[in-house]
C-alpha cells in the first residue's frame, strides 16, 4: 500500500498531535515529509521529538517563506495547517491550488473576508478541507448527537449554553498570540468555535441571526487598576514582580514550553508569557451571545474566563423534555503539560428529563486521551486508510468549519455595532 504524504505547516503547541499521530500509530499507511514554521529552532525541537520520542527519522524543514518550495520539493497529499489562527487562509488556499487536500487546526479562519477566499478557492480547485473538531468525537458530546437524533426530547426548542474557563487556562489565552484580535478573532472565534460547532452538529442547523455582547472586564490593565492592581510588568520570564503572581508562568522551568517559545524568541519575535494585565488586550473575557436557528431553535451562550473551576453546563429542551448536561474539567496550559490532559473531564453528567415522566441519568462511554478520548478517535477518522463507518457522522469538512465560525463572527460585528447580524449576509456560499 502507498503511503499517504503529510506535511505540516505550524509546529506549535498544537502541532505535536498530528505529527506524532503520523510518526506513530499510523506509520503503516502514512508518511510525514516536511515541516514548515516561521522558526527555525521550533522546528528542530519537533524533530527532537520524533527522532527521540518516536523512533523517527527527521524531516526536511521548511521556513514559512518557503511554503511553496516546501510543497514542490516533498509534494504531499495533504498539508496539515497548525499555525497561528489569521495565516490559516494564507496555507489552506495555497495547499490547495498546488494540488493538495488540507487538515485544518480550529478555527477554520478568524473573518468572513478570509472565509469566502477559502469557499472560493475550495470551489475553485475542488480540494477537501477537513476541519480538527476533536470535541465532536469526545463519547460524551456524541452521546447528545444520539439522544436528539434518537428523538429523546423530540424537537429541540431552545439551548441554554454555558462555558466556563478557569484562571489557569482561561488566562493563557491573555498572554498569547490569541490576545490580540487580529490574531484570533477573539475567543468567540478562536474558542467557541468549538461550542458553536457542536450545536450546528447536535441539532443538525445552521445560525441564522446572532446578537451578542461583549466585553473585558478581567485581563488587561484597566480592569486590574479597577481592582486596586498598581504593579505591572511586560513579561514573567527575568521579571522580579513576576515571580509574587499567580497569573504568571514560567517558560525556562517547562521543558517544552522553553523549546517551543523561549528558545525561539529572537528568529521569532513571539513572546509566549505575556502578563494578563498588559493595556494592549483586544478580545473581551465576557461575552454573551444569542442565537436564532435556521431550525426554529434558540441559544443562549456565554463564555467567561477568570472563574474558579472549568467546565460547562448545558440545557436542551425539546417538544417531549430535556437534556440537562454538564461537565468539570481539567484546566490545563497549552503545551505546558501531558496532552492527555488536554480538555479532559473530572465528570461529566448526561440527565434526562422526559416530559410527564421520571428523569434518569445516561451512561456514557470512557476514552482515555485528550479531549474526553476526542483526540485518538478523531485521528482515527482522519488517517485510517479505512475508518469505521460513523453513524454520528462526526467527520467536519470545509462547510462544517465555516458555518461554526460565522456564529462568531457574527457575534462581534454585533458587539461592535449593538445590532443583530444575519448570518447569511455575511459570506456568498
Amino acid at each position: 500500500m502507498e503511503k499517504k504524504r503529510y506535511a505540516q505547516v505550524g509546529t506549535g503547541g498544537r502541532a505535536r498531535m498530528f505529527y506524532e499521530a503520523i510518526a506513530t500509530r499510523y506509520q503503516q499507511s502514512s508518511s510525514l515529509v516536511a515541516f514548515c514554521d516561521m522558526s527555525r529552532k521550533r522546528m528542530e525541537y519537533a524533530n527532537t521529538f520524533l527522532v527521540t520520542q518516536c523512533a523517527h527519522l527527521p524531516v526536511p524543514t521548511y521556513h514559512s517563506s518557503e511554503f511553496a518550495r516546501m510543497i514542490e520539493e516533498t509534494k504531499p497529499d495533504v498539508v496539515i495547517v497548525t499555525t497561528v489562527d489569521r495565516t490559516h487562509d494564507e496555507y489552506i488556499i495555497k495547499a490547495m491550488e498546488m494540488g493538495c487536500d488540507v487538515i485544518c487546526e480550529k478555527p477554520i479562519t478568524i473573518d468572513s473576508e478570509k472565509a469566502q477566499a477559502i469557499l472560493d478557492a475550495q470551489k475553485r480547485t475542488g480540494r477537501s478541507i477537513r476541519v480538527a473538531f476533536n470535541y465532536r468525537y469526545a463519547p460524551h458530546h456524541s452521546k447528545i448527537r444520539s439522544l436528539i437524533a434518537d428523538g429523546t426530547i423530540g424537537s429541540v426548542f431552545s439551548v441554554h449554553f454555558e462555558w466556563l474557563l478557569n484562571t489557569q487556562h482561561g488566562a493563557d489565552y491573555y498572554r498569547r498570540w490569541h490576545r490580540n484580535k487580529l490574531n484570533s478573532g477573539g475567543l468567540l472565534v478562536h474558542k467557541s468555535t468549538h461550542h458553536f460547532d457542536l450545536v450546528n452538529f447536535w441539532l443538525d442547523t445552521q445560525p441564522k441571526t446572532v446578537f451578542a455582547f461583549g466585553a473585558l472586564n478581567f485581563y488587561g490593565q484597566a480592569a486590574a487598576q479597577k481592582r486596586g492592581v498598581t504593579d505591572f510588568y511586560y513579561r514573567c520570564h527575568g521579571s522580579e514582580k513576576a515571580k509574587d503572581d499567580p497569573f504568571a508562568i514560567d517558560l525556562e522551568s517547562n521543558p517544552t514550553l522553553k523549546g517551543l517559545y523561549l528558545d525561539a524568541e529572537e528568529e521569532s519575535g513571539y513572546i509566549r508569557d505575556r502578563s494578563v494585565f498588559s493595556d494592549d488586550i483586544s478580545i473581551e473575557d465576557t461575552m454573551s451571545v444569542l442565537v436564532k436557528y435556521k431550525s426554529g431553535a434558540m441559544m443562549s451562550y456565554s463564555l467567561n474566563t477568570y472563574l474558579p473551576w472549568e467546565g460547562f453546563n448545558v440545557a436542551i429542551n425539546g417538544s417531549k423534555g430535556r437534556i440537562e448536561y454538564s461537565a468539570l474539567e481539567k484546566p490545563y496550559i497549552n503545551a505546558g503539560g501531558k496532552m492527555c490532559d488536554e480538555g479532559a473531564t473530572v465528570f461529566h453528567k448526561i440527565r434526562v428529563c422526559p416530559l410527564l415522566d421520571t428523569p434518569y441519568e445516561v451512561e456514557i462511554e470512557t476514552k482515555s486521551g485528550g479531549h474526553g478520548g476526542g483526540d485518538p478517535t478523531m485521528l482515527d477518522d482522519i488517517f485510517l486508510p479505512d475508518p469505521p463507518f460513523d453513524p454520528l457522522k462526526r467527520k467536519a469538512d470545509h462547510t462544517d468549519g465555516l458555518r461554526s465560525i460565522l456564529t462568531g463572527i457574527a457575534a462581534n460585528k454585533s458587539i461592535a455595532s449593538s445590532l443583530p447580524v444575519d448570518v447569511d449576509s455575511l459570506l456568498t456560499w
